[in-house]
């Protein structure tokens, strides 16, 4: 056999295993925005059939969010420590335990309460782990749209727990309802276990003559900066998701249908905004100049959104649309470059710090701008939210030349 031959023959098995790896990212994240979003679904089953206040049912719906926050950062420790597949395969098979555990012992609220967080602790293993596997397989000039490819997986979770977890919990209950997320996370926690490969890093020896074993946050604020403005963007993408149900209803006067529609077809329309925003970094060869110009398109779609809503403008619902797309945009972006800087050997402590700080941030939105709008109104909070972006626009740093990822 030649040499090319072979050559040709390696380059396919590898670029078949991208792809195969990119794949189990998306159902790794998947299954972790399942476990995450499930609880928010119950709500109705938990205050009208089972009688539970809306401020028990919120805490049910918090909880995996909380174990989310608490945890992101120490799986990235332990990424960097035994690598991705063992990482994925515990922690997913670990949120299967516990939501079977939460779905077997939904009739005590304490308990409910405890495993579904006990779940969120788990399945934010998810978060570094398949962010690691695909950012170390693609190389540099494709790894903007596999990640934009493996940020669409926030809400194709969210998709699925929409559909499954209401109805099964209206029709069954709550305990086959809490079986969804069991079974999808036992799913992926098997198939990471076979197929996941961690993606090739020098040995800790080389690695540390290249300097990939120092701290990237010592001695330069490149990371300290994209998790600060990725804090800032995080505010408009949040209020939105939060708060445009309420305002098509209420404010534009839509049904509770047709608002739900239109929301469905803003969350796919944004997992295509990040795959194209990826596929822009690739070609420009740089993550930070798209995600100065999101920044700024962020700001510039929430003021004319505020204006619009204002006037009282039919064009404002056009304007949330482009809104929704335009603010979920930056977070592939952000991610890839932070994976790239901190290198093969930070990479996962890097990336855990970057989603605590945006969950951190997300925590406050819906109660300061509820207050805002309950005060000001909608428009206010639309040109509040216009304005941080703007504000964080300045502070994007240049792109730093990255270690091998």
């Amino acid at each position: 056999m030649s040499v090319q031959v072979q050559n040709r023959q390696d380059e396919r098995s590898t670029a078949s295993r991208r792809w195969t790896m990119l794949g189990l990212g998306v159902l790794a994240q998947t299954a972790g925005g399942v476990v995450a979003n499930a609880p928010a679904f119950l709500i109705p089953t938990l205050h009208d059939a089972q009688g539970m206040s809306l401020a028990r049912a919120g805490l049910i719906a918090a909880a995996p969010t909380v174990g989310f926050l608490v945890s992101l950062f120490a799986w990235g420790l332990v990424v960097d420590r035994i690598g991705e597949r063992r990482v994925l395969a515990i922690g997913l098979g670990g949120a299967a335990i516990a939501s079977a555990a939460a779905a077997a012992l939904s009739t005590s609220f304490p308990a409910l309460g405890v495993f579904l967080f006990l779940g969120g602790v788990a399945a934010s293993s998810a978060n570094a782990a398949s962010g690691r596997v695909v950012v170390g397989w693609f190389p540099p000039d494709r790894r903007g749209f596999a990640m934009g490819v493996r940020q669409m997986a926030l809400p194709l979770g969210v998709a699925v727990a929409a559909l499954t977890v209401p109805n099964l919990a209206a029709d069954h209950g709550i305990r086959p309802a809490l079986t969804v997320p069991a079974v999808i996370c036992a799913v992926a926690a098997l198939a990471c276990l076979v197929f996941v490969i961690d993606p090739p890093r020098p040995s800790r020896t080389a690695a540390s003559s290249q300097g990939l074993l120092d701290n990237p946050y010592r001695n330069q604020s490149v990371l300290w900066r994209i998790h600060s403005v990725s804090a800032v963007l995080v505010v408009p993408q949040y209020l939105v998701w939060t708060f445009v149900p309420v305002w098509l209803i209420t404010d534009r006067h839509w049904s509770a249908a047709s608002a739900g529609i239109l929301i469905t077809a803003t969350q796919l329309l944004g997992a295509v905004g990040r795959i194209g925003a990826g596929i822009w970094s690739d070609r420009v060869g740089s993550r930070m100049g798209p995600l100065r110009t999101v920044a700024v398109a962020a700001a510039l779609s929430m003021a004319a959104l505020a204006v619009t809503d204002w006037l009282d403008s039919p064009i404002s619902v056009a304007l949330m649309v482009v809104a929704s797309v335009i603010t979920v945009a930056d977070n592939g972006l952000a991610f890839t470059a932070v994976a790239e800087i901190a290198g093969p050997y930070w990479s996962g402590r890097t990336l855990g710090a970057q989603n605590t700080g945006q969950y951190l941030v997300a925590a406050f939105v819906p109660p300061v701008f509820g207050a805002v709008i309950g005060t000001l109104g909608f428009p206010a909070a639309f040109a509040l939210a216009a304005a941080l972006p703007l504000a964080a626009a300045p502070l994007v740093p240049a792109d730093p030349p990255p270690p091998s990822a």
